[in-house]
């Protein structure tokens, strides 16, 4: 019970709320060259992480107001775990394919597990219902034909050759990601903290 004291802390909240922004700061100036050669209608979609950040952001300023933003909350918790675990995975297999594992690899594998634990630790305090959950569900899915259908997912020249096989893997990575959510924070019995 300490261990949900210190997360639901003033202090802690607003230090995860300065890692984040600096962390999502950092995630649209990494995909700067990317958003330059994107089309207006694809901009949204193609910087996955940083927009997962940045959703965790508006959840971490509700709990320090004492409030509750559910759909936030589920945006945040999905998108920071599957791209959390994407990023990973991803790094993992540049260094599978290169035989190296540079600094920045090493950096992002650490700062997206980050993510995708962070987005989890907090799951009893979300006030998740169903329809948020499908919303964010539409959301996930849709962003996944963006990325892999219109061409719009993170660039990872190495990696070309596996596109195919990666879309196949983020699409079971967004319903791991949904359903992991929905037993954490939606399903009925799940485990309960109030962020007061």
């Amino acid at each position: 019970m300490q261990f949900f004291y210190l997360l639901r802390s003033r202090p802690f909240l607003w230090f995860l709320l300065l890692i984040n922004i600096l962390g999502t700061v950092y995630g649209y100036y990494w995909y700067g060259w990317q958003l330059e050669e994107t089309k207006p209608i694809f901009l949204l979609f193609v910087p996955d992480s940083p927009t997962a950040s940045l959703f965790f952001c508006f959840v971490l300023a509700a709990f320090l107001l004492g409030k509750n933003w559910p759909l936030m909350e589920s945006l945040a918790a999905v998108t920071l775990f599957k791209y959390g675990i994407w990023a990973v995975v991803m790094n993992i297999m540049v260094m599978v394919v290169t035989g190296q594992l540079s600094p920045i690899a090493l950096m992002l594998i650490f700062s997206h597990l980050g993510m995708a634990v962070e987005g989890l630790l907090y799951a009893p305090f979300y006030k998740i219902k169903p329809w948020h959950l499908i919303a964010v569900a539409v959301w996930t899915i849709h962003n996944d034909v963006i990325d892999y259908v219109f061409g719009q997912m993170p660039r990872y020249s190495i990696l070309s050759e596996y596109t195919l096989g990666i879309g196949y893997f983020t699409f079971w990575l967004s319903i791991l990601s949904l359903a992991l959510v929905y037993v954490l924070s939606v399903r009925r019995g799940h485990y309960k903290l109030s962020i007061q």
